[in-house]
């Protein structure tokens, strides 16, 4: 027999007793909403605080602490010296290159800029003696003056023109240098207009025409010539500061490489010690490349300078020397030339001999002092013969001067003038025999210092480039040494 299901059950009926009552003293508590699925939170301990998140550890800490781990393992180690040689090789070759870089514009600049200007400043010294004394011969020639003196004289003007442009074009800031340019381009015009007057009073047959050409000659003498001697001295200043330049030894650079070829051999001395293996291939790369560029290096720069200090010795030395000998000359020249301008006139401080006559013997003193020594500094008789023959015309110059100061005390002065002034024989064709073969020497030590400082910039030149190339293969050698050794831990 079948029963039926049971019926549900009926949901328990709420209570409607009374809540059982609360002991005195004790508040109301609060009975907080609770949803079926939700678990209370568990509340604190009045007493806890809550847990403060862990520091942060700044990135040197971190780096300090991921090396620390890594030198406690050998490959670790290795990564970490691969690293350093790595560096140290390449710091090697970027400290070259940069100090020889340097070392070979300074060369460069001797070759190139310092020395050229140094010479062109003599050669304006050179041709406004010369445009001076060629003014006091042609005046001496009569009342025409002939055409050859006045043609040289306007090229002389002219080349100090020219020169005295290029100068101020390349004076780089230099204070020195452009104060005396600015003087010698103020002062030019005005000794030129002083030597026009002289001359077209002389056309005249005009005595003012001598005292225009004495006060010429003295804004040469006072004013001209010390401020190209000055622009002269400023400009083989900075021919000796670059020379100077050129020349220091690069001791960085040589101290980075023996620093890395140290720390090269000590790894591989550690390697040998480790693994009982002679030779590492990349690491031995690696000291061969830094080997080559500090051998280079030392070979390069020893070549350098001993190329400008022959330079400096036979070609600078002997420069300065020579165009002291021809500046003595052009200043005899012209101080004999005026002596027959002057008859007298002009005496020295103390009143009893002819200025001019004092001064031509004192530029003569200081020529045969000056052949002398070029004498000695010619290291060759392509340089030696046109000295000798400058100092056998010098000789013969002294004495035909002496034979026309004789006429001219004997109240011949036509003779006298003839033994100055004249085509044959004369103290002017000795003179221009003079200044021909100081021009030979001059351009001789010319050739030889630019030829000597020219082998010791492209001694340098190659150097930069290269040292940068193996320094970059000795890196890698480096690296791929101790990679090598990595691999033997995988």
């Amino acid at each position: 027999m079948t029963q039926p299901p049971d019926p549900p059950a009926e949901p328990a009926a709420r209570s409607t007793d009374p809540a059982p009552a609360r002991p005195a003293g004790v508040p109301a508590q609060a009975t907080p909403a609770r949803t079926p699925s939700a678990t209370p939170p568990s509340a604190p301990a009045p007493s806890e605080a809550p847990a403060a998140p862990p520091a942060e550890r700044g990135a040197w800490a971190v780096g300090r602490e991921l090396l620390r781990t890594a030198a406690t393992t050998e490959p670790g180690r290795l990564r970490i010296l691969g690293a350093v040689l790595a560096l140290l090789v390449v710091a090697f070759g970027a400290v070259t290159a940069l100090e020889v870089t340097g070392r070979a514009s300074a060369a460069d600049d001797v070759v190139g800029r310092s020395q050229p200007l140094s010479a062109d400043a003599a050669a304006l010294y050179r041709s406004l003696a010369d445009a001076d004394t060629t003014a006091a011969s042609g005046f001496l020639a009569g009342t025409l003056e002939p055409a050859g003196s006045r043609e040289r004289y306007a090229k002389d003007i002219a080349t100090a023109s020219r020169l005295l442009v290029k100068a101020a074009a390349h004076t780089d800031g230099s204070p020195e240098a452009a104060r005396e340019i600015t003087t010698l381009g103020e002062q030019l015009p005005r000794y030129t207009g002083l030597v026009e007057r002289a001359r077209a009073a002389n056309r005249q047959g005009l005595p003012l025409g001598g005292a225009y050409l004495r006060y010429a000659n003295q804004q040469m003498t006072t004013v001209l010539l010390p401020a190209a001697e000055r622009l002269y001295a400023a400009e083989t200043e900075r021919l000796r500061r670059d020379d100077d330049s050129a020349r220091a030894w690069p001791l960085l650079s040589l101290a980075a490489g023996l620093v890395a070829l140290a720390a090269l051999g000590w790894a591989q001395r550690r390697t040998y010690v480790r693994t009982h293996r002679v030779f590492n291939h990349g690491l031995l790369a690696a000291t061969a490349a830094a080997g080559v560029v500090l051998l280079w290096l030392l070979s390069a720069h020893a070549v350098a300078r001993s190329g400008l200090e022959d330079a400096r010795a036979h070609g600078q030395e002997s420069l300065q020397v020579l165009n002291t000998a021809r500046i003595s000359s052009l200043t005899a020249r012209a101080n004999e030339n005026l002596t027959l301008v002057a008859r007298g006139a002009v005496l020295t401080e103390d009143g009893r001999n002819d200025k001019y006559e004092a001064e031509y013997a004192a530029s003569m003193r200081a020529l045969t002092k000056a052949l002398a020594s070029a004498r000695r500094l010619a290291d060759d008789e392509a340089g030696r013969g046109p000295v000798d023959e400058s100092a056998a015309r010098a000789g013969e110059w002294q004495r035909r001067h002496g034979d026309a100061r004789a006429k001219d005390d004997a109240g011949d002065y036509e003779g006298a003038l003839d033994r100055i002034v004249g085509a044959k024989e004369s103290t002017g064709q000795s003179f221009d025999q003079v200044d021909a073969a100081l021009e030979r020497a001059l351009g001789h030590e010319q050739a030889e210092f630019t030829r000597s400082a020219g082998d010791a910039r492209d001694a340098l030149t190659a150097l930069p480039p290269g040292a940068a190339v193996l320094a970059i293969l000795g890196a890698a050698g480096a690296v791929l040494g101790v990679n090598r050794r990595l691999s033997e831990y995988r």
